[in-house]
């Protein structure tokens, strides 16, 4: 009778132990479901986006507007706005006779001008053969305008390369297509003059000299 009870002793303190050992480890997961650990990952996002939102333009930089074009800082200014402090650039895009007005926090979408080597791959685009696409205008166009306002200088110089005609004649060009070669060569010109800082004849020449109008001109 003794060894029986003995047994039943032991099977008490064995359970008694068990308990124990769910509720620490139940503790130990509270814890760690409690640790800030799972709400990190938007802030990760917010900090990744910082360095872009946060760079620092100059007084008279050159900063380019995807849906303008290439613009010049005039100023830094300051304004209170619901009794909250706002810093901002003004930015004049002379080629369109437009002020911008972008809040220094909200900057995403301006970048710098253009590397010279950046301009020089340009100018290797320029002299390549334009892609010839088969679909309908409409879906082109719509394209080409996505390109233009991209604000990247590669695409940019892809969209006037592919509406190139080598030629000033009006009727080689449907008048939308001229409208958008028209646009994006001027953007890809303001862009050419902000960085190798030459006069727009020059640029133009180069320019024209890539695209194989040269001749064309001389001619005329």
């Amino acid at each position: 009778m003794p060894k029986k009870k003995k047994k039943v002793k032991k099977t008490k303190k064995v359970k008694l132990i068990k308990k124990a050992k769910k509720k620490q480890i139940a503790k130990v997961l509270e814890k760690k479901s409690s640790l800030p650990g799972a709400e990190e990952k938007p802030e990760i996002k917010k900090i990744k986006k910082q360095p872009t939102e946060k760079r620092i333009y100059n007084l008279k930089d050159f900063v380019v507007y995807p849906k303008h074009g290439v613009g010049k800082i005039t100023s830094i200014e300051k304004a209170t706005i619901g009794e909250i402090d706002i810093q901002f650039y003004k930015i004049l895009v002379e080629k369109e006779k437009l002020t911008l007005t972008v809040p220094i926090n909200q900057q995403s979408k301006l970048r710098p001008i253009s590397s010279i080597n950046q301009i020089n791959k340009c100018i290797s685009i320029l002299k390549t053969k334009p892609k010839i696409k088969r679909t309908m205008w409409s879906r082109r166009a719509q394209e080409y305008d996505q390109k233009i306002n991209s604000g990247k200088i590669y695409e940019l110089a892809e969209v006037v390369k592919d509406l190139n005609k080598n030629t000033d004649i009006i009727a080689d060009q449907s008048y939308s297509e001229r409208q958008l070669f028209e646009k994006a060569y001027e953007r890809l010109k303001s862009e050419f003059e902000a960085v190798l800082k030459t006069s727009p004849e020059e640029v133009e020449k180069k320019m024209d000299k890539a695209l194989g109008r040269k001749k064309i001109l001389d001619e005329a």
